[in-house]
């Protein structure tokens, strides 16, 4: 299947109409009906979005009995809220077309990584129930996910423990306190906040380890289930890990809390 864009007529706040203007979900669709489905974020600091972490995890997922959308979300010179507004729109048009995607609209999930970990967070955080008087029937639809997978995700955007690069490509060098604040996603987990997998490593030198354990933490004082895993040794970035003996069973790991959760085969 073609991608699909997610506004035909125009992203909000568009800056062209190049291909980095123009948010899109590309489908890796399992056969059946009524399958899963996880709307995979790249991660790249909010400036680019990395291959790695994009078509390899849609594979992986569809290997699961689970359909997949890596989204082309925008990055610089675009900023907050043009990347949420992005997932929240492919959360709804998932749901709005799940009958012609096979797709289960009760069971969508959003996995990321690293910024797009952050991304993947705030739309965890970050949704609504939708416009139920709105004209276009998209927008009618809840953006709330069912499910998140947040990999050695950015989560918060305070010192000491932010990652400055995706926090000054989201929000801009002279961010303010209080906008910083929030969009610090583990200042927003709820009780509805949808269950969680993170996984991490010890030695990211990039995004520290802490990011994971905030929002673990937090989602453990709203009563959230999740699962929380740090590997001593790696780097960050690893995608699937497939280089990696031991970090690699982060994919195990996720099939297996993907199947208690009632999401692969």
């Amino acid at each position: 299947m073609n991608s699909v864009i997610l506004w035909p007529e125009g992203a909000p706040n568009a800056l062209g109409t190049a291909d980095e203007d123009v948010p899109a979900i590309f489908p890796y669709l399992v056969e059946g009906d009524s399958n899963a489905a996880v709307i995979v974020c790249p991660g790249g600091g909010y400036e680019f979005r990395a291959e790695h972490e994009g078509e390899p995890i849609a594979l992986w997922l569809n290997t699961l009995g689970i359909s997949a959308f890596v989204i082309r979300y925008r990055v610089a010179p675009y900023r907050y809220p043009s990347a949420l507004s992005d997932v929240k729109r492919a959360v709804r048009t998932v749901r709005h077309r799940a009958g012609e995607f096979g797709i289960d609209p009760a069971r969508i999930g959003v996995l990321g990584f690293s910024a797009g970990g952050h991304l993947a967070s705030t739309a965890g955080t970050l949704y609504d129930a939708g416009l139920p008087d709105s004209e276009d029937p998209i927008e009618r639809q809840s953006s709330r996910p069912d499910l998140l997978m947040l990999c050695y995700p950015v989560i918060t955007l305070q010192e000491p423990y932010t990652h400055a690069g995706s926090r000054i490509a989201l929000l801009g060098a002279e961010a303010t306190a209080e906008e910083i604040e929030s969009l610090s996603s583990e200042r927003n987990v709820t009780s509805d906040t949808p269950p969680t997998f993170l996984w991490h490593t010890s030695e990211d030198g990039l995004v520290p380890p802490e990011n994971s354990l905030l929002f673990a933490s937090a989602l453990g004082r709203a009563g959230v289930p999740f699962d929380l895993h740090v590997y001593s040794l790696g780097g960050h970035g690893m995608g699937m890990a497939d280089g990696d003996e031991h970090v690699r069973r982060w994919t195990d790991e996720c099939a297996s809390w993907l199947k208690l959760n009632a999401f692969s085969r």
